[in-house]
């Protein structure tokens, strides 16, 4: 076995990296998001896979730009913004021949998807982040939306600054472990949200399609009260969403810097690779983020789901509470509580 052979079965855990993955009987067409929200994307990406010609990649744009074009905490313009009241989005796009492409800190864009495809279609980059992905938009004829908060965005936003004491400390996003003991108080994004659910949503569709290509893509608005310029695992191809045609599809949600940590959704799919299941690869990509730290990673949550090239399905996450929503040629449409590592 090669030196370079051996370096990346030990950076995979023992992976065998070139094996093949051989599908069997395939189910199709088929899509998975992420929460229960992905009900309604996934109807909007239904209308283009039922169609003999239909396209995972046109379906997957379609589910995200649905939810884009929404007001909620955690995705598009309407989400909460940065500590500076700004709000940035992410987002990531990929295809059954590797294209992909992805924007991050864009600001003042309604569809970052859409400016992610078209980066991916027609540049040879894979990333344009901040002013210069702005800029593209604007030169590619995305119109620029006001920088205006929508009005739950900015009540939940005058409620962080009456207790946030905001004082810029070095570091300080090292210290969030602890910090996450108090409530959310303090010059950092909070782990939950007013209503108790975790600060750090996002939608991510993977889809098959009749002609049995795979094709994903993943969108958010980041983390509510982040760092200026923050950007978490969702624009980064392997981390927040990663697509192999011989194999599988993967994306999540959840905090994204630890995804980051352990090549979240590349990881998957190798595992996929191997003849793992779709729930198994999940499962153990949860188990390695947990490897790292048990007890931080009881107070964040990290939630991924997957597909194999045979339509199978399935989901793992960290903490209880993550769902997704499922919708084949067999199902109107469900939503499904993946199975957790903690319990309670």
């Amino acid at each position: 076995m090669s030196n370079r052979r051996s370096f990346l079965q030990l950076a995979l855990g023992g992976i065998p990296f070139l094996t093949s993955f051989r599908p069997n009987f395939v189910k199709k067409p088929l899509i998975v998001s992420t929460w229960d929200s992905g009900l309604a994307v996934n109807e909007a990406a239904w209308k283009i896979l039922r169609q003999p010609t239909g396209k995972a990649l046109d379906a997957v744009e379609a589910a995200a730009r649905d939810i884009e074009a929404s007001i909620n905490c955690c995705v598009g313009l309407g989400g909460n913004p940065d500590r500076d009241g700004k709000v940035t989005l992410d987002a990531s796009i990929m295809d059954h021949q590797f294209n992909c492409g992805s924007v991050a800190a864009l600001e003042n864009i309604l569809h970052p998807i859409s400016v992610a495809r078209k980066l991916m279609e027609t540049t040879p980059h894979v990333m344009l982040v901040g002013e210069g992905a702005r800029q593209f938009a604007l030169e590619n004829g995305f119109p620029r939306e006001s920088d205006q908060l929508s009005k739950e965005a900015q009540e939940a936003y005058t409620n962080w600054l009456k207790t946030s004491e905001y004082k810029p400390i070095k570091n300080i996003e090292q210290q969030q472990s602890k910090a996450r003991q108090r409530t959310g108080n303090g010059p950092f994004a909070p782990a939950t949200l007013e209503d108790g659910s975790f600060n750090h949503d996002t939608m991510g569709s993977i889809a098959l399609d009749q002609s049995g290509n795979l094709s994903g893509a993943c969108t958010t608005s980041g983390m509510g009260f982040k760092m200026r310029g923050r950007v978490g695992d969702s624009p980064i191809i392997g981390s927040g969403l990663y697509v192999d045609n011989a194999v599988g599809a993967a994306t999540g949600s959840g905090q994204g810097e630890e995804v980051i940590r352990v090549c979240g959704t590349f990881l998957i799919v190798e595992l996929m690779r191997q003849g793992k299941s779709p729930k198994e690869a999940c499962r153990i990509a949860i188990e390695r983020i947990v490897a790292i730290n048990p007890e931080k990673a009881k107070t964040f949550q990290v939630g991924f789901i997957a597909i194999n090239k045979n339509g199978e399905y399935g989901a793992y996450s960290l903490a209880p509470g993550f769902s997704y929503a499922v919708k084949d040629s067999e199902a109107a449409g469900k939503v499904y509580p993946a199975e957790s590592y903690f319990k309670g």
